[in-house]
């Protein structure tokens, strides 16, 4: 049993795993950035959607013009959710991919692409950018994750 545990605190040594682990954080802390702007563009613009947050600007019907939507603020909102559906899967996928053996050129490419599609998607959402570039980008980021999908599939079923 000590030898398996010796293993796993091995794994920071592979160098797939440590391309994966930077990637991962990198991606992660992007979308956990999200949740600032999020909360930065509701204080700027003041539209908050719980009554105790206004209460900074007021009780009772002074603060209840405050409890409303913001376009800008739901844009970001809706890219915040876009890294949720994206990058979680990523996390979880790209780990299986990771620890099935990839060569580190493959993995490298795997990873890299995905993270910038992700940082290209995020510009794209709050700029914005005209359609295409938003699109693509989460196509080229959701491709990627289905790649690493398929390959550790392919390892472990031997399709």
């Amino acid at each position: 049993r000590r030898g398996e545990m010796a293993k796993l605190t091995q794994l920071i040594d592979n160098e797939v795993f440590r391309a994966y682990a930077t990637y991962a954080a990198i991606v992660l802390l992007k979308m956990m950035l999200m949740s600032l702007i999020t909360a930065y563009f509701r204080i700027t613009r003041k539209a908050f959607v719980n009554p105790e947050d206004t209460a900074s600007f007021g009780k009772g019907e002074a603060a209840k013009k405050y409890l409303r939507t913001d376009a800008d603020v739901e844009r970001v909102r809706r890219g915040h959710l876009n890294d949720l559906e994206n990058i979680v899967p990523f996390v979880g996928i790209g780990l299986l991919y990771a620890l099935s053996g990839p060569e580190l050129s493959t993995a490298l490419l795997h990873f890299r692409i995905f993270t910038g599609a992700r940082i290209l998607h995020t510009f794209a959402y709050l700029i914005p950018l005209p359609q295409p570039s938003r699109g693509l980008s989460w196509a080229v980021g959701y491709s990627v994750t289905f790649s690493m999908a398929y390959n550790v599939l392919k390892k472990a079923w031997l399709l």
